[in-house]
Parts: C-alpha cells; structure tokens; sequence
C-alpha cells in the first residue's frame, strides 16, 4: 500500500523519535498558547484554566485515529492518505484534506498577527494598530524568503528556536505559578459575570485548537525510525508534554490577572500576566519569547503547509496552475499559500481568523473518525467506543462553539459556510473533470 508522489522525496529511518517527539512539540507549542488564552478566557469565564485540561482530554480521543492509522499506514501523505484510505480518492477526501490544508494557512495568519500584536506591546501601542497586520505579513515575507531560499540552516534555525521557545514558556508558567503561590484559586479567576455550559464548551473548541499541530507528526511516517510503532509514540508523547505546559501557562495567567484584565488584554495576555510580578523585565521576556514562538512556527508552518498542498496535487486531488512560475510545484505551493495567509492577516482580526481555524480543523477531524469508524475499524483494530466519543465530543463542542457564534459574530459562520460551499462545489467540479481516469470513492 505504498504510494509515490512526484513532488517530495523522503529519506527512511532518518528521524528517531525523540526527533518526531521534539518536531511535533515544536510544532504544537506555537504561538496559539500566546494568542488563544485570552479568547479562551473570554468564553470560558473564571474556569478557563480547565478548558485547556478539558481540551487535552477531547485531543487524547481524537488522537487515537491518527494513532491507530499511523501504525497501520506510516506515510509522507498524513491526513491526505487516511482519508483515501478510508473514503477513495474523491470528493470526501479532498475535502477533508482541503479543509486541514485551510486550517493549517489560517493558523498561519494567526501566528502572523499574534507577532503584531506582541511585537508592538515593546513600544505601548495598541494591538488595534494597523501596525498589527502590517508587521505579520513582513512575518509572512520572511518566512517565504527563508523557505525558497532552500537553507540547509533551517533545520538547525527550528531547532534551537523550538527548545528556546519550549524551555521559556514552560519557565514562564513555572515562576508565574511559583509567585502567585502555587494556590488551587488559580484554577478560579474570580468574576462577577457566571460562566455558561455553552460559553465554556465554546472556549474548549477553541483551546482544541492550541493542540492541533499534533496531526502534521503523521506527516513524518516515511522517515521516522520504526513508523509503525514510533509514529504514534511521538503523537502521545507530544501531547502529554504539551498539555503540562499549557496548563502551567494558564495557571499563571489566572494567578497573577483578573479575568476582566486577561479579557481586555485577550490577544497580548501572557505579556500583560509578566507586568505585575517582573515588571519591564517580564514583558520584555515574554515578547521576546512571542516573537521566536511565531517566527519559527510560520517558517515551519509555511514549508509543512505548501508540502501537504503539493502532496495534494500530486494525488490529482486539487487543481494546479503555474501561473507563469518556474521552479517544482512545492514552490508553486509555496507562494499560493503565503499570498492567502497575507490576505487572512490584513482583513481578519485575531479572534475570527481563530473562530474559522476551530470550525474548519473540528469538521475535518470528526470525518477521520467516521472515516476509520465506518471503514477502517476492523483493518486497524481501533475501539469503537473510543471512535465514537471522540465523534461525539467534536460534535459537542462544534456545536457549542457555532451556537456562541451564532449569537455574537455571524460573519464567521457565513464565510465558513460559504468557503466549505465552495471548496465541495469546486471539488466536485474538478473531480468530474478527471472521471475519464476512473475513480474509486466509495462515497460516489
């Protein structure tokens, strides 16, 4: 069952799984921890810290798809390839990959403004600045000039930035924590406003989102050492590590702000939680910290993201035009992708370009578990319970998260439905066009 793409070559057992383990974390521990907790808090209310352990739990079950695949299909295809596996190659799966392959570029122009919005707490001013948007796609152009420009530097560059990264969030959570007295109200932000089963549901949708980057380790099942055991091992590893980390953070947060301070300052909040105990020092720190956090994720988020899309051409799953360019279609890929986060980042303020990530990356998620659920169960011995809750709790908090929307920012929901009207529309047309080659959807 192995399959050859034109566009990538893989080089086998050439990553261990300390490596995958360090890549993953990398990958998961991005800005979102930096621009999320705040938007959490404002949905969660005084028991936001537990949203993120409650996340964690609803990510352990949706892991157990990706791990149970990645045993049995190590490849280079990740989610593109499960979803073939389980649907054919057609409409379904293309998109469901699309779908990853959008919440993937929007989680780009996230990491973009959350750098803006960091970035400019160093010279006081407001993160409602034009500067914002302006400064992440200077993140955006850099990110492409270091990935065309094929340095062999990069792999080192993520490398040191991710254990600077990792080591400085987790000092930060750990101090912040240690200061405000290691208390269980850290678990409790007072307020007066009561917290809402459905606002709370809504934050964990979001919170989801701080995990996601786990799925881009299935990416690796060609190079990893021993994939069909090790792939999986650095899936359940990276979250464990992650959520301790996140919780640390969160925890901090809580114990040095009031909720109404965490809310006003939603998309600079770890910065505004250093003020109180470390002063100047502490926000220099924290930014510092920000700004390695969302450099080092777009330059990798950009090279993971352009190489799933190319993977995607290359299953003849989505169009493709040079328009003009020389150079591989990864290249090609490179360039479409940047250019939409550019666009998502000028006319998207943080919290909607976080609403459309969370709706989009839940929709994709709950047809890998149909998917293995319906056909796959029996191939790759997975646990119908656990498949089932995993479906059941995405559905939970997609629907919490949609109904708060519903009520607060329809805009959301109406480009989210048109997008995913769009990309099936457009799919199937496309699709339709290659009938002549023959497909096998099962869903046709």
């Amino acid at each position: 069952m192995k399959h050859n793409h034109s566009s990538t070559k893989y080089k086998e057992n050439s990553l261990s799984l300390a490596g995958a383990v360090s890549m993953g974390t990398a990958v998961i521990i991005g800005a979102g921890i930096f621009a999320l907790t705040g938007q959490i808090a404002e949905l969660a209310g005084s028991l936001f810290p537990v949203a993120f352990l409650v996340a964690a739990v609803i990510t352990a079950f949706s892991a157990y798809s990706y791990v149970k695949l990645s045993n049995a299909y190590p490849s280079a295809g990740g989610i593109a390839m499960f979803l073939e596996k389980a649907y054919g190659r057609g409409t379904i799966t293309a998109v469901g990959a699309l779908l990853m392959y959008f919440s993937m570029v929007i989680n780009e122009s996230l990491v973009a403004r959350t750098f803006g919005s960091y970035t400019l707490q160093l010279f006081n001013i407001g993160d409602e600045s034009w500067f914002v948007p302006m400064l992440g796609v200077f993140l955006l152009i850099f990110a492409f000039i270091i990935n065309i420009s094929g340095n062999r530097m990069i792999g080192t560059f993520s490398l040191v930035m991710s254990v600077l990264k990792i080591g400085g969030i987790a000092v930060f959570g750990f101090i912040g924590l240690w200061l405000s007295g290691f208390s269980s109200e850290s678990f409790y932000v007072p307020t007066t406003q009561p917290t809402t089963e459905i606002g709370f549901l809504a934050a964990v949708a979001l919170a989801i989102l701080a995990y996601k980057g786990f799925t881009t380790i299935t990416n690796s099942g060609s190079e990893i050492v021993n994939p069909h055991r090790n792939v999986g091992r650095a899936i359940i590893l990276s979250i464990v590590i992650c959520v301790i980390v996140y919780f640390l953070v969160a925890m901090a947060v809580a114990g040095n702000l009031s909720l109404g301070e965490i809310i006003t300052a939603k998309n600079f909040a770890l910065a505004e939680a250093a003020k109180p105990t470390f002063g100047d020092f502490g926000l220099w720190f924290t930014v510092v910290l920000a700004i390695i956090a969302t450099v080092s994720g777009v330059i990798a988020s950009a090279f993971a993201v352009s190489r799933m899309l190319a993977m995607l051409t290359d299953m003849k799953l989505v169009p493709h035009s040079h328009f003009g360019m020389k150079g591989s279609i990864q290249k090609h890929t490179l360039v479409y992708t940047i250019v939409l986060a550019m666009f998502l980042t000028i006319f998207f303020d943080l919290s909607r370009i976080a609403s459309l990530g969370a709706i989009f990356y839940l929709i994709m998620d709950i047809s890998v578990h149909w998917g293995v659920f319906r056909y796959l169960r029996k191939e790759v011995n997975a646990n119908i319970f656990i498949l089932l809750t995993a479906i059941i709790m995405d559905i939970v908090v997609l629907a919490a998260f949609l109904i708060i929307k519903a009520q607060t920012d329809m805009l959301v929901i109406y480009v989210s439905v048109i997008a995913i009207a769009l990309i099936f529309i457009g799919e199937r047309i496309f699709l339709k066009s290659y009938s002549h080659a023959g497909h096998l959807g099962k869903e046709e």
